[in-house]
């Protein structure tokens, strides 16, 4: 499932990029902070929560999403792929959790995984003292 973002709820900002690039990088603001408050979002609700509740790096415990993009030298192309992240974590959010299949091990396996155990337990206690002297 794709939720479509609003672009008007996003807020990015050109800023220095960091890192080698001669003058260019000292003079032009290349890089892209982008921030997305979840909360204030049009998303729909699951998609809030679910987003919020994500591990990931970019989310903040205030669910604020902030993602640096300096990877081209191009402010358009550093903000389409700020965008395109971000989307990608949305995405992640609204897609359905899979349902674990609850399986069995089969018969040979189990008595494979027997035969190893027995067999571990023989080097274990051959490596034990019989008495004491």
């Amino acid at each position: 499932m794709s939720v479509l973002l609003n672009h008007s709820e996003i807020d990015i900002t050109a800023v220095r990029a960091q890192g080698p690039g001669g003058q260019n990088v000292n003079k032009v603001s290349n890089a892209v902070h982008l921030r997305f408050d979840i909360r204030s979002s049009s998303l729909p609700l699951f998609v809030q929560e679910r987003l919020a509740a994500l591990r990931d790096h970019h989310i903040s415990q205030d669910a604020i999403v902030v993602i640096k993009s300096q990877k081209f030298r191009s402010l358009d192309k550093n903000r389409s792929e700020a965008i395109r992240r971000l989307q990608t974590l949305v995405d992640k959010a609204a897609s359905p959790l899979k349902i674990r299949q609850a399986t069995r091990p089969t018969r040979s396996s189990i008595q494979k995984r027997l035969v190893n155990k027995a067999k571990r337990a023989d080097v274990k206690s051959s490596r034990q003292r019989t008495g004491y002297d």
